[in-house]
């Protein structure tokens, strides 16, 4: 029994021999030609995405965009090769194509959201209507401008907090972009016996002398409407996103301490109470 048995594994053995030595001669050339195809197309998949990458460059285009096409172009020629490869070994392609078809449309439909981030990331960096370092405000969310992907947005504000904007919230939406500044708009009374045209005057020899004020696009400072408390003074000026509290704060205590200096009345309403017995 351990005789026979050994004769059959010597002849199955023989068997395999046979078939793979049958293999070989027969397909040895398509394998042989098959691989060549396949290097040829790894070669030429890296010099069509190094030349996509160079003439983005050379246009000026976003890098993170050039990143992206250059390497799903070098993706795509790669599965273009391998599909004639099998076809060299004399795989039929046609059911791989149809699956490969079908297995793109359900991952399409499963990543649609991703898909869309993806689609507006490229629209913001072509038609850049912000760049790294603007101060932009999209659904009520302002911050200056981190990072652009493909996916996201990444913003940052006074506090240090991290605020990530997926790109399809922001194309298509309104967005504000100030660039490198944030306008602070500020309103206090006086009383209706003071001189409005004094307490410009402070308030603008104010914003003039103050180092954090944004000096180019110039501020603004008048009578902003009529109260019961008394004159309402508007005033407008733009501070650097990065410092806004900061200096609105301080901008706020100067303009306080010149007109209390002054002996300029900040009314404040009183209610007055009258009980009968």
């Amino acid at each position: 029994m351990t005789e026979d048995h050994l004769q059959q594994e010597i002849q199955q053995l023989q068997n395999v021999y046979s078939l793979i030595t049958e293999f070989l001669v027969q397909y040895s050339f398509r394998l042989v030609g098959a691989l060549f195809i396949f290097l040829i197309g790894l070669w030429l998949a890296a010099k069509v995405s190094n030349l996509v990458t160079r003439q983005f460059e050379k246009h000026g285009i976003d890098l993170t965009l050039s990143s992206f096409v250059s390497n799903l172009v070098r993706i795509l020629i790669i599965i273009m090769v391998a599909i004639i490869s099998l076809g060299k070994l004399g795989i039929s392609i046609t059911p791989m194509v149809a699956a490969i078809g079908a297995a793109s449309l359900g991952a399409g439909l499963a990543i649609q959201g991703m898909l869309s981030n993806y689609a507006a990331g490229i629209t913001i960096i072509v038609t850049r209507p912000f760049v790294v370092g603007n101060t932009i405000t999209v659904k009520e969310v302002t911050g200056v401008v981190k990072d652009i992907f493909l996916g996201m947005t990444v913003l940052t504000n006074e506090e240090g907090e991290q605020i990530n904007i997926p790109n399809k919230h922001i194309v298509g939406e309104i967005l504000h972009n100030s660039f490198a500044n944030k306008l602070v708009e500020t309103q206090f009374n006086i009383s209706y016996k003071s001189d409005p045209e004094q307490v410009t005057a402070l308030a603008q020899e104010i914003l003039a002398a103050s180092p954090n004020v944004y000096q180019d696009k110039g501020a603004l400072v008048g009578i902003n409407g009529f109260n019961s408390i008394g004159i309402e003074i508007g005033i407008r000026y733009w501070v650097p996103t990065q410092t806004y509290y900061q200096d609105k704060y301080q901008t706020n205590l100067a303009i306080y301490k010149a007109l209390n200096a002054a002996g300029i009345e900040i009314p404040c309403p009183v209610r007055e109470v009258h009980i009968q017995r």
